[in-house]
């Protein structure tokens, strides 16, 4: 495995203006030489949760390796967080989406299979991403079919902004703008031709409530859009894979026996979408 650290304003060009983040970690497999072919594969990026006042390590490279092993080029983005506001890490996956696909043959990646995961508050920047990817905030890093994603993974989505949700969220993301916080309910931001999404969730989730899919599953099932939602019975909010590669192993954590089954499930509605590796020059 090939690991390659980028800095993204520095590939594109662009002043920081006091963001931290936008470093993109690529894992990626090398061409299986021995076989004698050249591998293509599908790619994921993936957005670790924090409550965009940081990123989780819980949700970042232990995912990725996981992914990897299910045939996936994976790629991790630390985005820049709190005192950045929006939208400095919407632009960020932006760059990200726009750099994995021109880099493509070089990482071995379909360019046309490159799905977005997200956790937490990464569920609702990965939302926003599948959403305003045409949108005048991103319009100068690239045309818009090379920042939407062509698959989703929502995991315990901060989704909604009103009612019950995780309040520091969208603190942290909108400030004081209210105006900004209801634009940004991902049930509002809905649309037919978003990518497909696979959503899930636990039902006790103490940090960010269920409703927050439920509502957001409404909203997809009213505007037509290809989806797939799990609700788990229970586990803790940030469980991540459910497993000793993120928790110790004598305390792992509370939950439903299937939750850790999330990862191939979201792989095979993926697979349902047309997701596949194939050897250079046409499909297996």
């Amino acid at each position: 495995m090939e690991v390659r650290n980028v800095d993204l304003y520095e590939a594109f060009g662009m002043e920081r203006r006091g963001a931290a983040g936008g470093r993109l970690t690529c894992m990626t497999w090398r061409p299986l030489e021995e076989a004698g072919v050249g591998r293509e594969s599908p790619a994921v990026l993936i957005l670790p949760g924090g409550g965009y006042c940081m990123t989780s390590e819980r949700e970042a490279e232990a995912v990725a390796l996981q992914f990897s092993a299910l045939g996936y080029q994976t790629f991790v983005l630390a985005y820049s967080c709190a005192p950045s506001v929006f939208p400095t890490a919407l632009r960020e996956c932006a760059m990200a989406m726009t750099y994995i696909r021109r880099s493509a043959k070089d990482f071995g990646v379909i360019p046309n299979m490159v799905a977005a995961v997200g956790f937490s508050a990464g569920g609702h920047l990965c939302g926003t991403l599948g959403t305003l990817y045409d949108s005048p905030e991103v319009a100068d890093i690239a045309p818009a079919e090379w920042i939407r994603p062509d698959a989703l993974g929502l995991s315990y989505p901060v989704a909604v902004s009103w009612g019950s949700t995780h309040e520091g969220s969208f603190q942290a993301l909108c400030g004081e703008n209210r105006d900004l916080r209801s634009r940004l309910s991902l049930e509002k931001l809905v649309r037919p031709d978003m990518p497909p999404v696979f959503l899930w969730h636990t039902r006790d989730d103490g940090a960010v409530p269920v409703r927050n899919s439920l509502i957001l599953a409404q909203a997809m099932e009213e505007k037509g859009v290809s989806f797939a939602l799990h609700i788990y019975r229970s586990g803790p909010h940030g469980v991540s894979l459910a497993n000793e590669l993120v928790y110790p192993a004598n305390h792992p954590p509370v939950c439903s026996r299937d939750v850790s089954g999330w990862q191939r499930a979201m792989a095979d509605f993926w697979a349902e979408c047309g997701f596949a590796c194939r050897d250079r020059g046409g499909p297996l």
